[in-house]
């Protein structure tokens, strides 16, 4: 079990395990040649977990769980997909969507139709096409996301998802940095 330090231009230095990193054989989409990256938990973003390179830390994407937002989302893969990411069926992998935020965020959107899929044991993912047409590239999530808070006002979006499972916890800001 070896320390990583892993430089981030958002939380600074992060310190975690060499188990904790998700490594992705083929890269993401437009990023082929990022192949390292670890999922951060910020405790001060009740929203969104960051999906953070460990080689170049300007990159990190927002990362949702498409069920908080999408009701009976169904993650349907095929043969190959599942022999991609060493699986035999769809138990023990948790999926996220990227989120882009833009300068307006009642603007923001999920790329549902090419989240990222992840094997838990094996700490390797894939971001995978869907086969699904009806799924959106770029899916309005605002008013979705506004309705959950309305719906739990005392629960913050994350903690209502289910157990990740893969993520990194941060320290709260204002705690000293501790070994993760």
């Amino acid at each position: 079990m070896a320390a990583v330090k892993v430089q981030t231009s958002r939380f600074g230095h992060v310190q975690c395990q060499d188990e904790d990193l998700i490594l992705f054989p083929e890269g993401i989409l437009g990023f082929a040649d990022l192949r390292k990256f670890v999922l951060l938990d910020d405790p001060s973003d009740e929203i969104f977990a960051w999906l953070q390179s460990c080689e170049i830390p300007q990159i990190a994407f927002p990362v949702l769980e498409p069920e908080l937002f999408s009701a009976g989302f169904q993650l349907n893969l095929t043969k190959h997909d599942l022999e991609s990411l060493d699986l035999k069926k769809a138990a023990g992998l948790r999926s996220f969507a990227i989120i882009t935020v833009p300068e307006d965020p009642t603007q923001m959107t999920a790329n549902m139709k090419a989240p990222i899929v992840i094997n838990i044991e094996k700490r390797s993912a894939r971001q995978i096409v869907l086969q699904d047409n009806n799924l959106a590239i770029r899916e309005p999530i605002f008013a979705k996301l506004q309705s959950r808070v309305v719906q739990f006002p005392l629960s913050p979006i994350k903690t209502q998802a289910a157990n990740w499972g893969v993520a990194v916890k941060l320290p709260s800001r204002g705690e000293p940095e501790a070994a993760i």
